[in-house]
């Protein structure tokens, strides 16, 4: 063990953190189950979203794709339809995928330990780890920022947490604490005490069950930790969208699976060039997304013949719809937001 704290310590430790799950655990209708597809489905909803949100999506998700080959069967749009209004769609279009390999590869299975789970689209280390942990009772730590930080502090380690070998580093470190017998509780614990407890500011040390071998409160440093020195640098896009409108109508188009926005439906991109004078209206947006900051112009134009407007569709294969049409399909947030405005 590091730092030279006893391991009978830290075992202590460990029957300290189950025994306060038993206690304080977050009433969540996917810890009332051990199967691997719903434990996924909440695993993937929970990346970069937060529980009180995700909630209502993955009653949602479940009741129109209550198993692994009812997604399978879906299609890409119907999918992207359920995820709309989380964000980061990649989310949604690997799962798809990953539905199609544990159809068609796995034949129908789910695997069944942390490596093999990997091997699904979209599933890293911790995705993996709390799937074999929970449903599969693999004692492997499921790591994340809520692990980073929990024990950073614990250890008061000066880790670099931005660094590549993070992973490797905290992985030995915390596999020991592991609960033999309840790993998954032990994975669920770390992310509540994580939440509720050891937050990145003002954390509640005095209700922690860590707060005995916790170094860095001891050394009254807690908000030091966890050490991260690298910052991602944000690239800043430049982005130009046509609303071009016929009556109840307007022209959209579905983006590739290059880039951002994958599969999900914008605005033209290109138009003829004489075609530009026509912009009755502009808007400038700038959008954030996590490493990324877009400076949108939207331009609206309103043809007011019926054969340009189809002679333009044609000539770009864009895709006529109204309102109503348009609800049924899933575009980027800001665009959502002119398609209230100008539609």
């Amino acid at each position: 063990m590091k730092n030279n704290i006893e391991k009978a310590c830290f075992l202590k430790l460990t029957q300290r953190i189950v025994s306060w799950y038993d206690l304080y655990r977050r009433n969540l209708p996917w810890r009332e189950t051990q199967d691997p597809y719903k434990i996924w489905i909440s695993e993937i909803i929970l990346q970069q979203t937060r529980v009180d949100q995700g909630l209502s999506y993955y009653y949602n998700f479940i009741k129109r794709f209550p198993t692994v080959k009812e997604l399978y069967r879906a299609d890409n749009d119907e999918v992207l339809l359920y995820w709309k209004g989380l964000g980061y769609y990649s989310r949604a279009l690997n799962l798809h995928k990953a539905a199609y390999q544990i159809v068609e590869e796995f034949n129908g299975k789910f695997p069944k330990s942390f490596s093999a789970l990997q091997q699904m689209k979209g599933v890293g280390k911790y995705t993996a780890a709390a799937i074999a942990s929970i449903c599969f009772g693999e004692a492997v730590p499921a790591i994340d920022g809520n692990f980073y930080r929990v024990f950073s502090r614990i250890f008061a380690d000066e880790f670099d947490v931005s660094s590549t070998k993070a992973y490797p580093y905290f992985y030995q470190l915390i596999l020991p604490l592991v609960d033999k017998d309840r790993p998954g509780d032990f994975n669920q614990a770390i992310m509540d005490i994580g939440s509720q407890l050891c937050k990145p500011k003002n954390p509640d040390c005095e209700h922690c069950p860590a707060k005995q071998e916790c170094r860095a409160r001891n050394l009254n440093q807690v908000e030091m930790f966890p050490v991260k020195k690298k910052k991602q640098k944000v690239e800043i896009l430049n982005l130009q969208y046509y609303f071009i409108k016929y009556k109840n109508d307007f022209l959209i188009q579905q983006r590739d699976e290059n880039f951002i926005w994958k599969k999900l439906y914008e605005f033209p991109t290109l138009i003829p060039d004489d075609w530009k004078e026509y912009v009755s209206l502009e808007k400038k947006v700038q959008h954030k997304l996590t490493h990324r900051t877009l400076n949108i112009t939207f331009s609206r134009i309103d043809v007011q013949h019926e054969n340009i407007f189809e002679d333009l569709s044609s000539q770009y294969s864009y895709i006529k719809v109204n309102l109503i049409q348009a609800q049924r399909k899933t575009f980027p947030k800001p665009l959502e937001s002119i398609i209230q405005e100008w539609g």
